[in-house]
């Protein structure tokens, strides 16, 4: 497997200079993990081979350091984020750079330890946007090579599965790894000369005096939790671009300060967005239940007829499976679990079958942006953009965003080549959006999800007319309920809910699950999940709501642990965080602040 790295370190004569290796390794980038459960830490570790690191940085680049700033690198675009957003425009602009006889230095970075760690999708992949992109991929050897054989819709009670005609239209498309397809997508963007660098976490926005976006700031590594330097302290670098593109996929923290700073929600018009939460797992199973290419969905149990949700189960290559439970996060029953809803689903007659003497490969989380057409913001700010998932171009009836997040990435591209070489304006890029075919095909799809809100039933009848008659074409736009945090009712209006326990076969606890995972996280750093109140999760939390980020949570970050005087006290155990940023969506009272840790930390992902 390729494996990238990149450190940032000091030469002799105090200049800073960028290092990368690209080594051939079967090691896993996570082959060190830790987490943490009911106040105990259990880890592991291992030594990673030490690469032999060399320059790829061009002797011409210039770097600014001095005592009183941080070392600073100069590009003309600097994309945030290395998902399938960021690096179809990194290699868009490469394209043009080469067809137009232009030079433009281009930037990735990623927060995760290598390209495609932090990538996790179900995926059936359309490859529409792909085909525009690098239209050779087939001759090119991309990992795309399980064309849909079978799409099955069902709804399930609880002990039946009931098929209803699958409105996905699958024909042509594949069941991928997206994590996968990342590195391949990044190794054609190094060839195209766009330099990717992983492991280093952008934490902040750099802004002129004029409050336009002039790159970003990556944090400081090697501070201990008491804010302390350690031994291996290196201060954070400023990566400065004359253009910035933010493609840091679902709920980004740069991205999500950037809309409030610039109040882009409300310039383009856009409700508020609403998320679900994916888990997944990938199976390896018994060479004769796997049928390549085949795709299940299904709707209902063991989900409630209030709570909008349902499952995947996709047949891969070498007789694996990814199989996944999505729960839309304004469910309002406070004692809701979607990790032990995913365990007790995994137990329904007709998935059975498929996973009895089968093993378990890996294991993720993620949220997703379900609000669609109605939730875009104006991606446009001083300096830059957002694009793909950080702006929200997922069609929920489709079950799809990575083609629309690819396409996006292109058209930022375009339009920032021609912003640097041409003139143009950034505004544009909201012009090439709704002339694009991402918004007439959220625009088709505008209803489905809000149709939900009336309930399943209901939601079944009105997104079948949108599909069957209306195609679209329904006079009204519907509106988005409640914001998922306010969507969440207090304890005393709910029973609580008893999960069946983990068999150890089927569905698993928790820290089983993480191992699965590769998180790693160092434990002597500052906490990336922060409280902007310390006392709302025993005053509020606690008391009003039975404490649900015990609950949301898919990684058990949060916990209510016993002090001294035997008064539950909110514990965070910040390295088992699998980078969902579920907390900070539905979080009761927006207490929790998702912040992004010491770069190369999160999970490891290899084949979600």
């Amino acid at each position: 497997m390729l494996k990238f790295r990149s450190i940032f370190s000091k030469s002799k004569s105090n200049n800073l200079f960028l290092l990368r290796s690209l080594t051939k390794s079967s090691t896993s980038p996570a082959d060190a993990f830790s987490y943490s459960q009911n106040a105990f830490s259990f880890s592991k570790h291992s030594s990673l081979p030490a690469p032999a690191s060399v320059s790829r940085v061009p002797l011409s680049r210039s770097f600014a350091t001095d005592s009183e700033a941080r070392d600073s690198i100069e590009y003309d675009v600097v994309v945030v984020g290395a998902g399938p957003a960021g690096l179809s425009a990194a290699i868009r602009l490469k394209q043009l750079c080469h067809q137009k006889g232009a030079d433009l230095s281009v930037c990735v970075v990623e927060k995760g330890a290598e390209v495609g760690a932090h990538i996790i999708s179900g995926n059936v992949f359309e490859p529409r946007a792909l085909d525009e992109l690098l239209p050779q991929w087939k001759q090119e050897e991309a990992p795309i090579n399980t064309p849909v054989s079978s799409d099955k819709f069902w709804f399930l009670t609880k002990n039946r599965a009931i098929s209803l005609p699958s409105p996905f239209h699958n024909k042509g498309n594949y069941v991928i790894s997206l994590s996968q397809l990342v590195r391949w997508l990044g190794a054609k963007a190094e060839e195209l000369g766009v330099e990717i660098y992983p492991g280093f976490a952008a934490s902040e926005i750099l802004y002129d005096a004029n409050n336009k976006v002039i790159g970003i700031g990556t944090n400081d590594m090697g501070i201990a939790k008491d804010g302390s330097k350690k031994e291996n302290f290196q201060p954070g670098v400023e990566v400065k671009g004359r253009i910035t593109l933010l493609a840091e996929g679902c709920r980004g923290s740069l991205s999500e300060k950037i809309m409030g700073k610039y109040n882009l929600k409300e310039k383009g018009g856009a409700q508020h967005q609403t998320y679900a939460l994916g888990i997944k797992e990938v199976w390896e199973i018994d060479e004769k239940k796997h049928q390549p290419g085949a795709v299940v969905h299904t709707l209902g149990w063991p989900l409630d007829h209030k709570t909008y949700g349902g499952s995947f189960l996709y047949h891969m290559k070498d007789n694996q499976i990814s199989i996944g439970f999505v729960v839309a996060l304004n469910y309002q029953n406070p004692f809701m679990n979607p990790y032990e809803e995913f365990q007790k689903f995994k137990h329904h007659p007709a998935i059975r079958p498929y996973l009895e003497g089968g093993t378990v490969i890996q294991y993720g989380a993620r949220t997703l942006n379900e609000g669609g057409f109605q939730s875009i913001p104006y991606p446009v700010f001083p300096g830059g953009a957002i694009i793909g998932c950080s702006a929200g171009f997922l069609n929920v009836p489709k079950i799809k965003g990575t083609h629309t997040a690819m396409k996006s990435g292109m058209l930022a591209a375009e339009v920032t080549f021609g912003v640097l070489n041409e003139g143009l304006d950034m505004d544009m890029y909201w012009n090439a959006l709704r002339n694009s075919w991402i918004w007439d095909e959220l625009y088709k799809a505008r209803n489905y999800r809000p149709a939900f809100e009336y309930g399943l039933i209901p939601g079944l009848a009105l997104s079948g007319l949108e599909h069957y008659l209306l195609r679209g074409k329904h006079p009204f736009t519907l509106k988005h309920g409640k914001a998922d945090h306010e969507a969440t009712n207090a304890a005393q209006l709910h029973s609580p809910i008893h999960y069946p326990k983990a068999d150890g076969v089927l569905s698993f606890d928790v820290p089983t699950s993480l191992h699965r995972s590769n998180t790693n996280h160092e434990h002597d750093q500052p906490p990336h999940l922060r409280l902007r109140d310390p006392k709302i999760p025993e005053t509020v939390n606690l008391p009003v709501y039975a404490a649900p980020e015990s609950r949301y949570c898919p990684a058990r970050v949060y916990e209510y642990v016993a002090d001294e005087h035997n008064q539950l006290k909110l514990q965070i155990n910040a390295q088992n965080c699998l980078h969902c940023k579920a907390c900070d969506i539905k979080d009761p009272k927006q207490n929790i602040e998702w912040t992004v840790p010491e770069g190369g930390g999160g999970p490891g992902y290899s084949v979600m």
